[in-house]
C-alpha cells in the first residue's frame, strides 16, 4: 500500500484542514467493515517500510492491509491526532505513548476499549500479565502493544574475553567487572548527557526497590527521598571512578561499542539493528544480559520495558476494522512477521524470532525470575520528565552533590501533583 512521510508544514496543514472540514462533527459512524484497507497513522516515519512489509502477512491472515501515513515530527503528530478526534476523520489505527499521555485519551473517552482482545491474548499465552497492566486504566484495557523492547546491557564480547570477564550474575559481579575494566584502561559504560539521560537512574532505583520506582511516577515518593538521594550518590561515586564515557561525545553509540570506547551500553533490545549496521555480529562480536538487581534481596529481577501502543479511535468510521487488526496483531503469526521486519524481540513468546540471542532474551524474561516495569520515559508525567532529563543531563556532565538536581526535579513534581488535586 501507499506509504507517505509527512513533513512539519504539511502535517500542520492537514491537521488544520481536518478541523475546518469537521465543522464541529463528533466523528464518523463505524462502517462495520472487517476486511479491507485500514488507514494507519504513526509517529514512526522511519518504520514505514517495516509496517508495509507486514501487509503480505495480514492480507493472508485477516484480509486487512495498512495504508500508512508516517510523521517525522512528534509535536506535529500529537497535534494532528488530538485534532482528528474532533473531526469525522478519526484514525482507525494510530500509534501513541503509554503512561499518563495514554491515560488522558482514555479519560476523555477517545480510545476504543480492547479488554476482550487482551483477555484472549493472555489466556492463549500470547502476552504477559505484567504488560497487560501497562495498558490497564480503571480495570479495563485500551490499545495493544505496537512493539516491546527490554532495556538490557549490551557488551563487547571480545573485550570481555580478553579481560576474562564472565557475564555478571549479581550487582557485585557487575561492579567487579567495571573495576577490572577500568583497571585495564577500558571505560566500562556508555553514557550521554542528552535525551537518554535516565537509563542508569531507572535501573538503580527499580533495582533497589520496584515500589520506590513506581512511587516516583505517582507522586507518592519524592525525588528528595533519602533512598533516591542514596542512589544518586552511588551514581556519582561510579562517575568519579571513571566508569562512564565522555557524556558529550558525538561518536555513534554502536560504533563506540565496536571500537572499544567502552565495554558496555545500557539500551533497548532494538539496539541490535544499530550494532548490526555498525558491522558487529550478534552473538559473536556483541552479547547482551539482563542487568542484575542492585538489591540482591529482591524476589525477582526488575527489567525495564518500553512499549508503544497501537490504538483505535472510539469514534472512527474504521473502528471495527481497527479492532480486527489489533486482535490479529497479538497473534504469533503477526508477531513473527513483525520481529522479522524490525529485527527485535517479540512480545508474544509463541512467535518465531530469528536472532537466537533475542529469542533467548524473550524466553528468559518470560520466565518466573523476572518482572517488567515501565520505562521511566513513558511512566513519568511529561512536565516532570522534561525537567528530570535536563537535570540528569546536567548531573552527568558535572557530577556533584545530587541534592540540588533532585530538588529541581521535585519542585516541578510538586507543581504538577498540586494541579492534579
Amino acid at each position: 500500500m501507499r506509504s507517505r512521510r509527512i513533513t512539519l508544514g504539511v502535517a500542520a496543514a492537514v491537521a488544520a484542514s481536518l478541523v475546518l472540514a469537521a465543522c464541529g462533527s463528533g466523528g464518523g459512524d463505524d462502517d462495520g467493515a472487517k476486511t479491507g484497507t485500514l488507514d494507519f497513522y504513526t509517529n514512526k516515519a522511519a518504520w514505514e517500510p517495516d509496517f508495509d512489509e507486514l501487509n503480505a502477512t495480514s492480507k493472508t491472515g485477516v484480509n486487512i492491509d495498512l495504508n500508512t501515513t508516517g510523521y517525522s515530527d512528534a509535536a506535529q503528530y500529537d497535534a494532528f491526532i488530538r485534532q482528528s478526534f474532533r473531526t469525522d476523520k478519526s484514525p482507525g489505527l494510530f500509534t501513541w505513548q503509554t503512561g499518563p499521555s495514554l491515560g488522558e485519551l482514555v479519560d476523555e473517552g477517545l480510545i476504543a476499549e480492547t479488554t476482550d482482545i487482551w483477555t484472549k491474548a493472555v489466556n492463549e499465552g500470547w502476552i504477559s500479565e505484567d504488560l497487560r497492566n501497562t495498558y490497564t486504566f480503571g480495570g479495563k484495557q485500551y490499545c495493544v502493544p505496537m512493539n516491546i523492547a527490554y532495556w538490557v546491557m549490551y557488551y563487547n564480547k571480545n573485550i570481555f574475553a580478553e579481560q576474562k570477564i564472565e557475564v555478571p550474575a549479581t550487582w557485585d559481579d557487575l561492579n567487579a567487572a567495571a573495576d577490572k575494566l577500568k583497571g585495564a584502561g577500558i571505560t566500562p559504560y556508555y553514557q550521554t548527557s542528552t535525551l537518554f539521560t535516565f537509563p542508569w537512574f531507572q535501573q538503580m532505583v527499580a533495582g533497589t526497590d520496584p515500589a520506590l520506582y513506581k512511587g516516583l511516577a505517582t507522586g507518592e515518593v519524592k525525588y528528595t527521598d533519602p533512598r533516591i538521594v542514596s542512589v544518586m550518590e552511588t551514581w556519582r561515586d561510579q562517575q568519579e571512578k571513571g566508569w562512564f564515557s565522555d557524556a558529550g561525545s558525538t561518536v555513534d553509540p554502536a560504533v563506540g561499542l565496536k571500537q572499544g570506547d567502552y565495554a558496555m551500553i545500557n539500551f533497548g533490545s532494538f539496539f541490535n539493528g544499530s550494532l548490526d549496521g555498525a558491522g558487529m555480529v550478534s552473538g559473536e562480536d556483541y552479547g547482551m544480559f539482563v542487568i542484575p538487581a542492585t538489591n540482591p534481596g529482591l524476589a525477582k529481577t526488575p527489567v525495564a520495558v518500553e512499549s508503544g501502543p497501537l490504538c483505535v479511535a472510539e469514534n472512527s468510521s474504521q473502528k471495527t476494522l481497527g479492532m480486527a487488526y489489533s486482535e490479529w496483531w497479538m497473534s504469533p503469526d503477526a508477531q513473527t512477521a513483525w520481529s522479522k521486519a524490525r529485527g527485535d524481540v517479540a512480545f508474544n513468546p509463541k512467535a518465531t524470532v530469528n536472532d537466537p540471542m533475542l529469542k533467548e532474551l524473550g524466553t528468559t524474561i518470560a520466565g518466573g525470575a523476572y518482572e517488567t516495569y515501565d520505562r521511566y520515559y513513558e511512566t513519568t508525567p511529561t512536565p516532570i520528565l522534561t525537567v528530570a532529563l535536563e537535570q540528569f543531563g546536567a548531573f552527568i556532565a558535572n557530577p556533584g552533590d545530587p541534592l540540588p538536581f533532585l530538588e529541581a526535579i521535585q519542585a516541578e513534581a510538586d507543581k504538577y501533583w498540586a494541579d492534579q488535586e
